[in-house]
């Protein structure tokens, strides 16, 4: 079997794994802790996500995201993101559930609790309540509300698997924070994911 048969295989196994659990156990911290193990254990098969068939961002970009499987409707969407050091992605929501898992490298991610109560527009408050480095069989699961912020530090690329709900090409109500003037508002989507 191939390298692409096998990734293909093994992300389809993945994937319907995490169906089952969020339609049996809806979208909860113990249901994402099972899905989270799920997506360490596929990014553990490094050998299926090389620089060959997913190279790294051209000079001068930092970021490159790969789509590597989505449902018809958009959801159960799954990425590869490759990124530089010196890459930061501010504070921000999902409005979907998410679990990054780490192929290669570290991604620090700065978690935060909003402190406003969400009813004024354009205003979003945060407190800072840990870090987590997100790496090889580190991963993390955030809920559609959870507010982090993501920084690639040190000398080396990085290969993390981001699996989300829907498809982060549907995601239009995510808030990005200013954590300097308290305020929020939409956020894009970043970069233009490669299919």
């Amino acid at each position: 079997m191939s390298i692409a048969e096998q990734r293909q295989a093994a992300v389809g196994d993945t994937i319907g794994f995490i169906r089952n659990v969020v339609a049996s156990e809806g979208v909860t911290r113990d249901a994402l802790a099972d899905v989270l193990t799920r997506v360490e254990d596929l990014a553990a098969r490094t050998e299926l996500w090389s620089e060959a068939d997913y190279p790294p961002p051209e000079p001068g970009e930092r970021q490159a995201r790969y789509l590597i499987a989505e449902d018809a409707d958009q959801t159960y969407a799954l990425y590869l993101n490759v990124m530089r050091p010196g890459k930061r992605i501010p504070p921000h929501n999902h409005t979907t559930w998410a679990c990054v898992a780490g192929v290669s490298g570290i991604e620090f991610n700065d978690v935060y609790v909003r402190t406003d109560d969400g009813s004024q527009p354009g205003v979003g408050t945060l407190d800072h309540v840990r870090t987590v480095e997100v790496g090889p069989r580190r991963g993390i699961a955030l809920l559609p509300d959870d507010i982090h912020a993501v920084e690639i530090r040190g000398d080396d690329v990085i290969r993390h698997l981001h699996m989300y709900g829907r498809s982060l090409e549907t995601l239009t109500e995510r808030l990005a924070f200013d954590l300097e003037t308290g305020r929020c508002q939409v956020m894009a989507v970043g970069v233009q994911t490669r299919r």
